[in-house]
Order: C-alpha cells, then structure tokens, then sequence
C-alpha cells in the first residue's frame, strides 16, 4: 500500500490539475509530476481528467 505523503502529494496535484487551465504552463508540470510519480503517459492522465489530447494538446517544443 502507497504510504501517506505519497497519497497527499498525488491527491493534491490530481487537484491542482482540476485547477488549472490546460495547456497553460502550471498545468503541464503538474501533469507531467503526476505522470512521472504513478507511471501514467500523459495521455492516461488527461483521460483522468475527462480531457483529450485535442482538449489539452502538448505545448510546442521552443524553436
């Protein structure tokens, strides 16, 4: 069984995702801490969310 802090620390970020605007820049280090700390892709994540890759595409590489 994931041990306490682990369990507040998913919690919250589940939470600050529903917080935020997605594609905003908050939004994909929330997610992308999310995704590295349970093992999902970003994808399993933002189904999670009820969104789509369409509904949150990723943010473009910097030229």
């Amino acid at each position: 069984m994931p041990d306490r802090d682990f369990l507040k620390r998913r919690n919250a970020l589940w939470a600050r995702l529903r917080a935020l605007p997605p594609g905003s820049p908050e939004f994909e280090v929330a997610l992308a801490d999310l995704a590295a700390s349970v093992g999902w892709t970003r994808g399993q994540v933002l189904a999670g969310l009820g969104l789509t890759e369409a509904e949150a595409p990723p943010p473009e590489p910097a030229p």
